[in-house]
């Protein structure tokens, strides 16, 4: 899907266009406004990528000090949280990478993901449970999640980010929501409550 048709972001967020035009050129000011509109934005897909708060505060770190670099690279085709967003999700990912051959990510036989990708429970309109129940999932199958059905990505843009097969993100997406549901049923949340106490 190309960037301009990928559904908008929960976090999109205009830029006014002479703010950029000084941060282009090398306005100090400019650039610490930049960062305190994105900052966190960039933290919170970064945490919901990485599922972890240091290395979410590094991916931001890392992300801004590219914004930095490049912004001169932003010729303002697109909007500029779609330019930054993909920096943002690029570094999650390659942190990602860097922690590759996880033996927590989840296999899944692909005739099994069509009845998984049902709506979750009414439960997960409580985003603290949401949360919760995201952050016992393995990084890998979170990020899928998170970048399908929250930024908007294809599976095969999914598996180019990732260094992996759009039938991997298939499956990681089929096996993370069939998780989900079970972590956010009603019916079972008291049992699978009572087994972690």
């Amino acid at each position: 899907m190309p960037p301009e048709s990928r559904p908008a972001s929960s976090f999109a967020i205009e830029v006014p266009g002479t703010l950029l035009a000084r941060a282009r050129a090398g306005d100090h000011a400019a650039f610490e406004q930049v960062y305190r509109w994105f900052e966190r934005p960039v933290f919170t897909l970064a945490l919901r990528i990485c599922g972890d708060r240091e290395e979410a505060a590094d991916v931001l770190q890392d992300t801004m000090l590219k914004v930095i670099d490049r912004i001169g690279d932003f010729r303002g085709d697109s909007p500029f949280w779609g330019w930054l967003r993909q920096i943002a999700v690029n570094e999650a990912l390659m942190r990602l990478r860097r922690a590759r051959l996880q033996p927590d990510e989840v296999d899944l036989d692909l005739h099994e993901a069509a009845d998984d990708l049902q709506p979750l429970p009414p439960a997960a309109a409580d985003a603290a449970l949401l949360q919760r129940a995201l952050g016992t999932l393995p990084a890998t199958t979170r990020s899928v999640l998170w970048l399908y059905h929250a930024e908007g990505y294809t599976h095969e843009e999914i598996a180019g980010l990732m260094e992996r097969t759009a039938s991997f993100s298939k499956s990681q997406l089929a096996r993370g929501t069939r998780r989900l549901r079970a972590l956010l049923d009603p019916a079972t949340r008291p049992i699978q409550e009572a087994v972690h106490a």
